[in-house]
């Protein structure tokens, strides 16, 4: 049974779905580079306490590591840099606006738990890179965290559909995800997620990463290249943490080369990433 006419027909009416969120869209535009940004990050945070729960909580994780116990957003700040919370911010921000009262079997912790632990071994990944290459620590974090979103959406616009993949994808198959997901839906996440991204205005590199994460080698991929590469790259080095996808583990020389990394620090990098996936599940239980 195939779920993409309906599926179809809800993406035609795109602005049927909630909007970017203010805070996210303030967020997005601001610049940290002055006192007086930072002061207006904290203050955006501060009048959410959704946000701000969840950002002091992150902070006193096992993933942040923070010696002492953080209490308040500045102290996050202070813990998690300012870039870090930003991103962690609109995050969490944009997922709450797909949440829905009744979840279905793609549970949303476990979609956070994911996307945080890919956004953080992307940056353990991007601290191997040259600098010249490296990209900037917000667009590293907020392309960890929003990468999968498609699955979000997909809850929210047909739960029938998003049941029936993770119950296919729960399944042992030597099918690739996205055979799966476009035999089942017509599409895949990727492309919802980037069709939603599109209507917010997100920057064309999230909007690139979004979609072309699983398919890194698409000559559109290049809009969001090296994040693209490094959202893949981070993937196959924490298979099925929080979501079963289905990863094909085997990275080649060239992916290595391609972010400017010998391949000779793989086996460091995969060591540092297995914590961020140990630090994870503890984010999960908790």
């Amino acid at each position: 049974m195939t779920h993409g006419v309906g599926l179809q027909h809800s993406l035609d009416r795109i602005d049927t779905l909630p909007a970017l969120p203010v805070i996210a869209q303030k967020l997005l535009t601001l610049a940290l580079d002055t006192d007086e940004g930072e002061a207006q990050l904290l203050k955006l945070i501060a009048q959410d306490p959704q946000i701000s729960a969840k950002i002091i909580g992150l902070s006193n994780s096992a993933l942040f590591g923070s010696p002492r116990k953080i209490t308040s957003v500045s102290d996050a700040a202070m813990c998690l840099g300012l870039t870090q919370v930003k991103s962690v911010a609109v995050g969490i921000a944009t997922m709450s606006a797909l949440a829905k009262p009744s979840e279905g079997k793609f549970k949303s912790t476990d979609l956070w738990t994911h996307n945080m632990a890919i956004a953080n071994a992307m940056r353990v990944i991007a601290r191997h890179m040259p600098a010249r290459l490296r990209p900037l620590d917000d667009q590293i974090f907020l392309a960890g965290l929003l990468h999968d979103i498609g699955y979000n959406i997909l809850n929210f616009l047909d739960g029938h559909a998003s049941d029936a993949l993770y119950e296919k994808l729960s399944a042992a198959s030597d099918d690739s995800l996205l055979n799966i997901e476009q035999q089942l839906l017509g599409t895949h996440h990727g492309e919802l997620g980037a069709r939603l991204a599109l209507h917010w205005g997100l920057p064309e590199e999230i909007v690139a990463v979004i979609r072309y994460h699983h398919m890194p080698d698409n000559a559109d991929a290049e809009a969001g290249q090296p994040l693209v590469n490094l959202v893949h790259l981070a993937e196959k080095l924490l298979p099925d943490l929080g979501i079963p996808e289905h990863m094909d583990r085997k990275i080649l020389p060239q992916e290595w080369i391609g972010l400017g990394i010998d391949a000779i620090e793989q086996d460091a990098i995969a060591k540092e990433v297995e914590t961020v996936a140990e630090q994870a599940k503890q984010l999960a239980i908790a």
